[in-house]
Formats: C-alpha cells, structure tokens, sequence
C-alpha cells in the first residue's frame, strides 16, 4: 500500500513540473511591444503578429508591422531555452527581432508579460496572448 501511494505522488509530481514548465508551448498572439529609450521616448505597437513555441524547444516568428513608414518583418525560426526557476527565457536564431534573455515579469497560462532591454539604454516589453 505504501509503495502505491508514493509510486502515485512521485508521478503526480512529475505531471505538475512537465506541464509547468511546457505552458509555453503554442502559438501567442504579441498583443503588445514596447520600447522605450532612456529619454522618455516610446514606440508602441500592438497585435504585430505571433510566436509558436513547440515542445522540441524550437519555434517560428511571424511578426509584422510599420512605424514612421518602415516596415518591419520578421519571419524567422529560433531555438528557446527557459530558465529552470522559470524568471525568464532566451530565444536563440539568426534574423530574430526577439534573439535575446527575457525577463518574465507575468507568467500565466493564456497571458505572459517579458521584459529585456537592448543592450544599451532601451527597454522592450513583450505582451503575449495565447491563441
């Protein structure tokens, strides 16, 4: 009888940390970017496109959009690796806007929220809506 009941805890530990850590596996909606430079100014854009996240750790940008007449695309494929404390994860690919460690500032099942910066003196927030 006690071998049945930690058998049965041991896999429902197992469960509860694979589904856990694979919440972000599907495509998101980016519902919202951010960027603001160190002078108070700031580009807003929002529903620029999706990002699929697939359980090999791999996945696909679909991003588009125009600020001031420039036309921004990104359609590129990454690797994604997130952080065994799960505060934040790294998209890795060549031609990605996105190729960088995000800090995860709201991580729930349909909604997430990441912040980064650009590696000078500009902040970018990623708003992310589960499709």
């Amino acid at each position: 009888m006690m071998n049945i009941k930690l058998t049965g805890l041991i896999v429902l530990i197992a469960v509860c940390f694979s589904s856990c850590s694979q919440k972000i596996v599907g495509t998101w909606n980016i519902s919202n970017y951010e960027s603001v430079a160190s002078g108070g100014q700031a580009i807003k854009v929002k529903n620029i496109g999706d990002i699929t996240f697939n359980k090999n750790n791999t996945g696909q940008t679909n991003i588009m959009y125009s600020i001031f007449e420039n036309k921004v695309e990104d359609k590129s494929a990454f690797e994604w690796s997130k952080a065994e404390d799960g505060e934040s994860i790294t998209i890795s690919g060549e031609g990605t806007q996105l190729n960088k460690t995000w800090l995860i500032v709201e991580d729930e099942r349909k909604y997430q929220r990441w912040k980064s910066t650009d590696g000078a003196n500009t902040l970018q927030v990623l708003e992310l809506v589960k499709e």
